[in-house]
């Protein structure tokens, strides 16, 4: 009979039931040892999770705008030809830096030294004529006096005396601007700078009248940087200035201007703002900026597009916050707060820019609160209460993609939706109970 209750069911069944029955028996035990013992072991709690926060403090900092530019000589100077003639040596180096009064161009002088000596023989001619009528005046001076001339011809000796002083006057004017003419037909530099290209050859003719352009020299330390802004940013700039909400940056609306090459790379020396224009281009609805870059060692050369990030105000109290620490989305930008009693609580901020690859927090946070930088993860597991501990930016850079704004590419996934994922992703405890039984009925 016995035998005959035992062969109603096949082996393989028999199988299942035992690992069923192994398996809630082994469920029952660790429910005892639970009750007996808690998470932490015999009469204990599971410590509180180590999470990773920093204390933010108010500090002023200043707003910056990158705007484009581009970069112009601070002097252009077009060298022209001031007299006419036969160009006969070029006495530089085209792209090299002149300085003011170095030698350029020799156009042949000959008929400028031929109108030099005219102008000179003329001179002496005026200067003898002069001479011999001064002389004349004098002679008649006391002999009118005594009666012996008549006071006609006195007079007529003085007017001779003063006409050959105003030829000798016109004579060296004369030779004045024959010595002019004479020094252009040797062409210098009128600034120091850069030289360009010679837009002429030796014996090419060039001509004063015409105004032949021979070359450009350009000064390029320091350089100019054109800049261009929308009027709608400069008026919610002077808005927020007006209400108070942000202070100037130094004198002017921006006194420091920071370069930043087309590759990306900084430029190591700063610039600074020279004026704003007054008036706004009807074409555009853009206002025109100017400020001086230096340019030492020749590194920008005019007509090259930059970047340029003005310091145009300042907050005075925001909170610098690092990146990873604030979760971005749709509804808005929030961060974790840690409380004193270690309890976690979500908190909506206001952005206003990034600082030195930091978010800058005007609103939403107070001084001392405890900000979670790392230790998000730990939240999603049922942690209730947590320790914190100080954060550093080594830790940042060894963990980053931990952070509580660090979900996805863009960090913008909220704690709640990390945690809907990792509970999806994790088995439940009725699909492992359930496990053992099945692998038994395979």
């Amino acid at each position: 009979m016995q035998q005959t209750h035992a062969n109603r069911f096949p082996p393989s069944r028999r199988l299942a039931f035992l690992g069923l029955a192994t398996a809630v028996a082994l469920a029952a035990c660790g429910n005892r040892e639970g009750q007996q013992q808690g998470p932490g072991g015999p009469g204990g709690q599971m410590p509180p999770p180590e999470v990773a926060v920093i204390a933010v403090q108010p500090v002023p900092v200043s707003l910056s705008t990158e705007l484009p530019g581009r970069l112009e000589a601070s002097r252009v100077a077009q060298v022209r030809a001031q007299a006419t003639g036969i160009l006969q040596q070029r006495v530089f180096t085209e792209g090299s830096d002149v300085k003011a009064g170095q030698v350029l161009y020799r156009i042949d002088p000959a008929p400028y030294e031929a109108a030099l000596q005219s102008a000179q023989a003329a001179l002496a001619q005026a200067q003898a004529q002069l001479a011999q009528a001064s002389a004349l005046a004098a002679r008649y001076k006391p002999l009118v006096a005594a009666q012996a001339v008549s006071q006609q011809e006195y007079d007529a000796a003085v007017a001779a005396e003063q006409a050959a002083q105003a030829q000798v006057a016109a004579g060296k004017a004369a030779v004045r601007s024959a010595s002019i003419n004479r020094a252009y037909a040797t062409v210098v530099s009128p600034i120091s700078g850069r030289i360009g290209r010679s837009m002429v050859t030796e014996g090419a003719l060039v001509s004063a009248q015409e105004g032949t352009q021979l070359t450009t020299v350009q000064q390029i330390n320091p350089l100019y940087l054109n800049i261009t802004q929308s009027v709608n940013e400069v008026l919610q700039l002077r808005e927020a200035l007006a209400a108070g909400k942000l202070a100037r940056a130094g004198q002017a609306e921006a006194t420091r201007v920071d370069i930043v090459l087309e590759d990306g790379r900084p430029y190591g020396s700063p610039g600074r703002l020279l004026f704003t224009d007054l008036s706004v281009d009807p074409a555009t609805g853009q206002v025109s900026l100017r400020a001086e870059v230096p340019n030492p060692r020749g590194l920008l050369l005019p007509g090259m597009y930059v970047r340029a990030r003005l310091q145009q105000a300042q907050i005075d109290g925001a909170m610098l916050v690092p990146q990873q620490a604030v979760t971005r989305g749709s509804q808005g930008d929030s961060v974790l707060v840690v409380a004193p009693d270690g309890q976690v609580m979500p908190r909506p901020v206001k952005i206003e820019g990034v600082k030195d690859g930091q978010w800058i927090v005007t609103d939403g946070l107070a001084a001392g609160e405890q900000v979670m930088v790392e230790g998000a993860m730990k939240l999603m597991f049922g942690a209730k209460v947590v320790k914190p501990v100080p954060w550093s930016p080594s830790q940042g850079a060894a963990g980053a993609g931990h952070g509580p704004g660090a979900a996805g590419a863009g960090a913008s996934a909220s704690p709640s939706h990390q945690a809907a994922s990792a509970a999806s992703a994790a088995p439940t405890t009725a699909d492992a109970a359930s496990a053992p039984a099945a692998a038994a009925s395979r």
